[in-house]
């Protein structure tokens, strides 16, 4: 009985090309991420989060700014995990500027 390594190379093969696309989708640039991040600072700041929710829109802009330097260092990752966080905090800054706003009326 002869052992074919044929199946075993094509099998690491087809691993190897899954494990590599999967992380090439993984690291690159966060870039959709860093555009929802700014836009929803963006739309905070139309809220009036500057005056009635200045905590969260700084938060927000410093998890940004964290993005932005660690996208600089290709920590896409890190990068990626601080624009989520960013954009998180800026709709907090939102919601908490509407809701005081609705109050005062």
């Amino acid at each position: 009985m002869k052992l074919s390594l044929r199946p075993i190379l094509l099998f690491i093969g087809a691993l190897f090309a899954t494990l590599l696309l999967a992380t090439a989708c993984e690291t690159g640039p966060p870039v959709q991420e860093m555009s929802d991040a700014r836009q929803a600072i963006a739309v905070a700041r139309e809220a009036g989060a500057e005056a009635h929710a200045l905590t969260e829109l700084l938060a927000a802009e410093e998890y940004l700014q964290s993005a932005e330097q660690k996208l600089n260092h290709q920590a896409y990752a890190d990068a990626r995990h601080d624009a989520l966080q960013a954009k998180s905090k800026a709709q907090d800054a939102r919601q908490l500027s509407e809701d005081k706003k609705a109050e005062k009326n």
